[in-house]
């Protein structure tokens, strides 16, 4: 398990001087734009605009903070009001963002398709790897419901209850989690400690990187709230 402070992160502006945003985790390790296989990242979006295209790009965006925005994703308006609503989409689509009220942070993950694939989830409580993600979202990718429900909201999932990963196939994995409200306990079992658990206490918008399908925890407890991002693709580490 690696943690990755939010603290000290470096903010790259954004070339049309709407938002900063700040990367989380990146593989290859250091790769660029033209390199990643997937990309997690925190975008802070203080005016609307049009986001860059990326085709060959899958993202799975996840408002985690401010009243919410609108995407029109070829030319068709896809509200997301509040937080905690991952919406999928293609990056090669022409994309506008309007802000509802206010600037927002989402949360950004990028998934090169035919090498990586992802889902992400918004847990408050329990997370096991084992148990059957909830809700699936509605046809376009959008979670309709805004609250986390049963703990849990997912998006990059089919609606049929079992995975329907956005991206590539390979059965690599590795595990991410972003804390989301204020400062969060995870506690860890089957690790290190003399309860047989461990503890990691992260602050907001820290995050603990698990890599490698081998990696994998058991299951986590939060006392907040955390987005659990899931990732299949080549060696993580």
């Amino acid at each position: 398990m690696r943690i990755l402070r939010a603290a000290g992160r470096a903010a790259a502006p954004w070339s049309n001087g709407g938002g900063v945003t700040r990367e989380i985790a990146v593989h290859p390790p250091g790769a660029g734009w033209d390199g990643f296989a997937w990309r997690v990242s925190l975008a802070d979006v203080t005016r609307d605009g049009p986001y860059s295209p990326l085709p060959g790009v899958r993202r799975i965006l996840t408002v985690v903070d401010g009243a919410g925005l609108e995407l029109t994703v070829d030319g068709i308006p896809r509200p997301l009001p509040g937080r905690y609503r991952p919406y999928v989409f293609p990056g090669g689509a022409t994309t506008v963002s309007r802000l509802l009220d206010g600037p927002v942070v989402n949360l950004n993950v990028m998934l090169r398709d035919g090498r990586a694939a992802a889902t992400v989830e918004v847990v408050a409580g329990r997370w096991s790897p084992e148990r059957e993600p909830a809700p699936g979202p509605e046809p376009d990718g959008r979670v309709a419901d805004d609250r986390v429900a049963d703990g849990r909201v997912a998006g990059g999932l089919g609606t049929a209850g079992g995975p329907d990963l956005v991206g590539g196939p390979d059965p690599a994995g590795g595990l991410l989690v972003v804390a989301l409200e204020g400062a969060t306990r995870l506690t860890v079992p089957g690790e290190s400690g003399e309860s047989g658990e461990s503890e990691v206490w992260l602050e907001r918008f820290d995050a603990a990187l698990w890599a490698g399908p081998d990696a994998l925890p058991d299951g986590l407890r939060t006392d907040g709230t955390v987005a659990v991002v899931r990732l299949w693709g080549g060696p993580l580490g």
